[in-house]
């Protein structure tokens, strides 16, 4: 009867060289052939014993881990939504101390990894702005040494799912947000990251202060440069400031049109209504150069500069009160820190029954809102930005201040500076009257009108006083303008008047001043860039770090 175990390595070994040996039977070998036919049997004999000796670790090796379950990568199969679990997931930012004992599922991101022993590692997760540490430790019942092991080669970012019970020490837990530890008991990779990333995220995460500290100590930390930040953004924005950074932008959105004041809708609340205008569009918006030009089948077109043009024809459409949130687009040569050729803005368009201040009410009532909302439940991410990037709250009054341009500029002369009282001002100017309003008034945010016309859009309504003014105005945040608005031109006449002058070619925006042909209201409107009111509420040094993938003249990837 034959025998139903399989060969040893040995026996396939000699039952292959007696194969060759078969085929040569016969065969007078020469001293060349013979030798290399003995080392052909060698190397055979030696591929099989090993082979044997790999199954056979592989076996030593589950039978000396009965915890092999544990752990490890998890297949591809598993995550190609083969199945509902039911499993309950628990967020990082949730583990608090009342959770003690209790076993928790996680995923989070693998952002530290520090071995102790062949028995000990820690493992500090990150998810958001929160990481909690993770302690690993050899037992009877479910850690084993290879386990342990396992953990230790993980590369750091990669993506793993944690099960195990909460626990509180004793001690405060100096390098995370929860102060509560996850005692694992099962650790499983799900993604894999590179091992030499080209951003690590514990410098990226650094803050001046850190930089401060090490310099003191003799410490050398690298620091990652801004463009090395925005070449590998998709790293960038791990880091715990900025996941904290658009968590506040979209919260400024969110409270901007569709949440408010005491928990009510503010704009809508205020019977505005939400809009959608184009973003192609055959003329200029604003005048002016500053535009993405493009073919449109076989016309010539642009990308709009705002939605302003079509906000107010919405207004003459009857709708009465209006906003939107969309991509603006200026191709302006502006290497700022405050400037981009692509963001997101909020514009506002409103009847208007007597005054333009009326407009500057909504600025108002609008923003103290938002302001009080980003105080009041945005705790954590303002905690956030500070450990990063260390900020003064911001000062507002209840009633925002408002100033005319001609008594702003009187301000700045009895301060020494001169500006001429019917040009623009610059950035070291706004900057400087922003410094004196605060010592003056006690605020970082206030609203400046009558701006002089020549220094204003086409379509901008002059005093009724001074035709060398306008009712218009200008909101600061810190010193820089977040917001322009004005009352518009409803009187198609007197609207040619103003595009021809600034050298617009009427027939381009004919639709437009058309609108206003057919009975037209009062009205007036602004708007304001979500990255700048971002960046300067934290007093961030730089648009882009308020901007998720910013757009500016020299930046078109990633």
């Amino acid at each position: 009867m034959a025998s139903s175990e399989p060969p040893t390595a040995s026996q396939a070994s000699l039952s292959s060289v007696d194969g060759v040996a078969d085929d040569l039977a016969g065969t007078t070998l020469s001293k060349k052939q013979a030798k290399k036919l003995a080392k052909k049997e060698a190397k055979e004999e030696r591929k099989q014993q090993t082979s044997a000796s790999a199954t056979a670790a592989q076996d030593d090796s589950a039978e000396a881990d009965p915890f092999a379950a544990n752990y490890g990568e998890v297949p591809i199969e598993e995550i190609q939504s083969k199945a509902v679990s039911g499993r309950v997931w628990t967020e990082i930012g949730a583990l608090e101390g009342q959770l003690s004992g209790q076993s928790v599922l996680i995923r989070g991101v693998a952002q530290t990894i520090r071995p102790v022993s062949k028995k000990m590692a820690f493992l500090v997760l990150r998810q958001f702005t929160s990481t909690v540490q993770c302690v690993l430790s050899v037992d009877k019942e479910s850690v084993s040494p290879q386990m342990v092991k396992f953990a230790t080669v993980l590369n750091k970012e990669s993506i793993v799912d944690v099960e195990g019970i909460i626990s509180v020490p004793k001690d405060p837990i100096t390098g995370t947000t929860q102060q509560v530890e996850v005692q694992i008991k099962k650790l499983y990779c799900v993604n894999r990251s590179v091992p030499n990333l080209p951003i690590n995220i514990e410098d990226a995460a650094r803050s001046e202060k850190d930089f401060e500290k090490a310099e003191q100590t003799g410490v050398q930390l690298v620091r990652v440069g801004q463009d090395t930040r925005l070449n590998y953004r998709v790293l960038d924005i791990r880091t715990p400031a900025n996941q904290a950074i658009f968590r506040i932008q979209c919260h400024v959105e969110d409270v901007s049109s569709l949440a408010g004041f005491l928990q009510m809708r503010f704009l809508r609340s205020e019977g505005f209504v939400g809009i959608h205008s184009p973003k192609l569009i055959a003329g200029s918006s604003e005048g002016g150069a500053a535009v993405f030009k493009l073919d449109y089948k076989g016309q010539p077109a642009c990308l709009a500069q705002s939605p302003q043009l079509y906000k107010q024809m919405a207004i003459c459409g009857g709708f009465g009160r209006v906003f939107e949130v969309g991509s603006v687009f200026r191709a302006e040569d502006s290497y700022t820190h405050r400037h981009l050729c692509e963001f997101v803005g909020l514009d506002v368009e409103m009847e208007i029954k007597e005054h333009y201040f009326e407009v500057c009410d909504i600025v108002d009532r609008l923003f103290v809102a938002i302001f009080d909302d980003l105080n009041e439940n945005c705790k954590t991410e303002l905690d956030a930005i500070n450990r990063q990037y260390p900020f003064e709250p911001l000062k507002y009054l209840r009633k925002t201040l408002k100033l005319t341009f001609e008594e702003g500029i009187q301000m700045l002369k009895e301060a020494g500076v001169e500006v001429d009282p019917l040009g623009d001002l610059n950035t070291e100017t706004e900057r400087k009257l922003g410094r004196l309003v605060r010592e003056k008034y006690d605020t970082d945010f206030y609203i400046l009108c009558r701006y002089p016309l020549a220094v204003r859009p086409f379509y901008t309504m002059p005093c009724y006083d001074n035709p060398a003014y306008s009712n218009s105005f200008d909101v600061f945040i810190r010193g820089e303008e977040i917001i322009s608005g004005a009352q518009r031109i409803h009187l198609p006449e007197l609207l040619t008047t103003r595009a021809e002058a600034c050298g617009i070619d009427v027939k381009t925006i004919s639709s437009y001043i058309d609108s206003f042909r057919y009975g037209a209201p009062p009205h007036g409107g602004f708007g304001v860039g979500l990255e700048r009111v971002v960046m300067l509420f934290c007093a961030l040094n730089n648009i882009r770090k308020t901007s998720l993938f910013p757009r500016d003249p020299q930046r078109l990837t990633p």
